[in-house]
């Protein structure tokens, strides 16, 4: 068994899935499985990944689904990988030649450390710069709510996570919609658990016209009770510092209009009643302007 799965959601991405696959074929250290799950792709993504198998250059595991969004194909993938960790790798990004390397590395060294849950590495960019920020300091170990939200580390970062605890948190799916943010599996780990971050690149990222990131307030726009979901998460954790939860309350009352929710409804769901009143006036405001440009 390899001690690490690389699980890779994809939908209609064959034309980047070999820039990927390359990239894992040059890996320093081959212990790690390669699992593909295909989100209903339509573009020939089936094709390729048979031809993969039949190379035995990797291993690999591939499975098609009916279109539901990432998070759905997530889930699909998680509940079956054995290995010891999983990290997780868009269709359209790939990875250093020592990533794997790298990451083996810092689990012999933490790998007996009390409610670790993973580790956190970086992104960077094709021609070197980091996604975003580099983590304040380096094998900072704490929570993610802690270091990355509270701490106004944004962007994106590369998660390794323990294949047995990410399978105790599964992404939520709403029925008719297509996107869950990741977020909301990290936040609900971040106080039982921790995670190390390490100011070390290891995932090239590309987003591409067309990828989620890239999507952006349309597609959330269109899973809203997702939206409202996440916003609640933060809202719900008292660890959560005062300028995200303005935020978040926000996005809670805009979200919750796009899903039919009056003021009513979302007032008694709310608990912070005052933090709802004064953010009312503006999230009125705001998803006027999302729903004219937006809708």
């Amino acid at each position: 068994m390899s001690s690490i799965t690389i699980i890779t959601p994809t939908y209609n991405r064959a034309d980047l899935l070999p820039r990927l696959y390359e990239s894992l074929q040059r890996q320093s250290c081959q212990d790690f499985e390669w699992m593909v799950i295909d989100d209903g792709s339509r573009d020939g993504t089936e094709e390729l990944m048979r031809r993969y198998i039949q190379e035995k250059k990797l291993p690999i595991y591939y499975e098609k689904q009916s279109n539901g969004g990432k998070h759905t194909a997530l889930n699909r993938g998680i509940a079956k990988i054995k290995s010891r960790m999983t990290f997780i790798v868009d269709s359209d990004d790939y990875l250093t030649p020592d990533a794997v390397e790298v990451i083996l590395s810092y689990h012999e060294k933490y790998r007996n450390t009390e409610k670790l849950c993973g580790y956190s590495f970086l992104r960077c960019h094709q021609d070197g710069r980091v996604n975003t920020a580099y983590f304040p300091e380096d094998e900072k170990l704490d929570t993610y709510l802690s270091v990355r939200i509270n701490g106004n580390i944004g962007g994106d970062k590369a998660e390794v996570f323990y294949t047995e605890i990410l399978q105790k948190y599964t992404f939520p799916v709403f029925e008719g919609e297509k996107y869950m943010p990741e977020d909301v599996v990290w936040m609900r780990m971040s106080g039982p658990y921790r995670m190390l971050h390490v100011n070390r690149g290891i995932y090239i990222c590309d987003y591409l016209e067309g990828g989620l990131t890239q999507s952006g307030r349309n597609m959330k726009i269109h899973s809203p009770k997702g939206m409202m979901l996440r916003s609640e998460v933060y809202l719900n954790t008292k660890e959560t510092c005062f300028r995200v939860r303005v935020k978040m309350m926000l996005l809670y009352q805009i979200y919750g209009k796009f899903a039919g929710c009056g003021p009513g409804e979302l007032f008694k769901r709310a608990r912070q009643k005052w933090l709802w009143l004064i953010c009312y006036l503006p999230s009125c405001i705001l998803h006027g302007r999302w729903k004219k440009k937006y809708v």
